[in-house]
């Protein structure tokens, strides 16, 4: 009888400050596919702000715990792209712990990318009759490759949209310019604040100008940075990560 692969589930910081519903919804969606997970309680920070701000070389110690926490599951999975690009790219080489640091490289996984390669989900009963519009963020859709890039001469592809799709209802919004940087980019959201809420604004144009429902996408932090820029500017649409969409969805 095939071993049911246990699974460690990894929330970002922001997520679980600030949107702990999503980290709930990214259980219950695993949870209904099959999975079984765990979440290790020790979890703490992947350093990702750290290294963002030039500082890389002072994550050892939670690159280390990291490790540690995580090695033994068969997988990990983030409702994060860019915490998992941060995981898997630029955690500081750990002496005497290069075996362990390759095991985590290997088995981590955003959470669009772990449904479609390794769950291989080829139905979805569910629907959500919305009009939605998919932000993909730089670091799932450049870092990851969770999506096609438009700068690539290579076959269209996005895995979001491949998971979305299957919803009855639910009309994918193609955005005209549909891989641009909404501005948020960690610490540039604050070194450089008037260049990112300008291009915040113009990623927000692009889905509003579409007249989409629902503005989604895989990370947070993007979603975290157009919402405040819309709900600013008094407009309506509604945010939600993928992970809510699907789990609502699903019955």
């Amino acid at each position: 009888m095939k071993k049911e692969p246990n699974i460690g589930l990894f929330i970002p910081c922001y997520v679980d400050q600030f949107y702990p519903q999503v980290a709930i919804a990214t259980l219950e969606l695993l949870e209904k596919l099959g999975c079984k997970v765990s979440y290790p309680l020790g979890q703490t920070c992947c350093g990702q702000p750290l290294a963002n701000a030039g500082y890389e070389r002072d994550t050892e110690g939670s690159s280390l715990h990291f490790i540690q926490l995580f090695e033994e599951f068969d997988y990990i999975v983030a409702p994060s792209g860019s915490c998992v690009l941060h995981v898997k790219e630029h955690f500081p080489k750990l002496p005497d712990m290069e075996k362990e640091q390759n095991r985590v490289h290997d088995r981590i996984y955003e959470l669009t990318e772990f449904l479609t390669d390794i769950l291989k989900v080829e139905k979805l009963k569910g629907s959500f009759p919305k009009k939605v519009g998919f932000h993909s963020s730089c670091h799932g859709l450049r870092g990851l490759r969770l999506a096609s890039c438009s700068e690539l001469n290579i076959p269209h592809f996005n895995k979001a949209q491949q998971l979305l799709k299957k919803l009855d209802g639910l009309e994918w919004v193609e955005l005209s310019r549909n891989d641009e940087c909404c501005g948020f980019g960690g610490t540039f959201a604050i070194t450089e604040e008037a260049l990112s809420i300008q291009m915040g604004k113009d990623r927000l144009a692009d889905h509003l100008s579409h007249e989409v429902d629902v503005l989604t996408g895989g990370d947070l932090s993007c979603l975290m940075h157009l919402e405040g820029i819309a709900k600013r500017e008094g407009q309506k649409v509604e945010f939600m990560h993928i992970a809510e969409i699907l789990n609502q969805a699903i019955r």
